[in-house]
């Protein structure tokens, strides 16, 4: 009987420590807790074309967040406008698709209007409604036809093209 118990309770522990390491190691994102105090969180975050992503958002990149500089009677600034975009499923033709998401963050509560991006030749294969974004001329891009942004809106659009724009915020109007 003894004999036994010990045979269950190395099986048992050698089955706890190899979760462990398995879990230790695998990187998949999990979190860990024991009577130490151990927690282990791993969070993957990829660099490529200046772009962030994590586990929770595999669809869509954002460019690294630029914190605001307030100064007094400032109600927003571009920095309040975040860009995040992503590969999607291509066309059946094979031309790679990505999604576009732009969202209002405004601290203070305030509507974004006059959104402009900096988008170089920014042209796509499929066609994207001109009144959520369209080209106005080389490097100037327009958002929601030039209307106001709500505080905590996002605007959304999918783009098809051979390689993805790098799109930043160039100048916003504070309603």
């Amino acid at each position: 009987m003894n004999r036994r118990f010990l045979l269950v309770l190395s099986s048992f522990s050698f089955a706890v420590l190899f979760l462990f390491l398995v879990a230790l190691f695998s990187g998949q994102g999990k979190n860990i807790s024991s009577s130490f105090g151990l927690k282990l969180l791993r969070l993957r975050i990829k660099q490529w074309d200046n772009t962030l992503s994590t586990p929770h958002r595999k669809l869509l990149r954002g460019m690294a967040v630029e914190e605001p500089n307030r100064i007094w009677g400032e109600k927003c600034t571009k920095a309040d406008i975040v860009i995040n975009q992503g590969p999607t499923a291509p066309l059946p033709s094979g031309i790679p698709t990505y999604t576009v998401e732009i969202v209002n963050v405004c601290v203070t509560g305030c509507d974004i209007s006059g959104i402009h991006l900096n988008c170089g030749w920014f042209s796509s294969a499929r066609l994207i409604n001109p009144k959520i974004f369209k080209r106005i001329r080389y490097n100037d891009c327009l958002v929601n036809d030039g209307k106001p942004l709500v505080n905590g809106g996002t605007l959304s659009f999918q783009y098809a093209n051979t390689f993805l724009y790098p799109l930043s915020v160039s100048r916003v109007v504070c309603s």
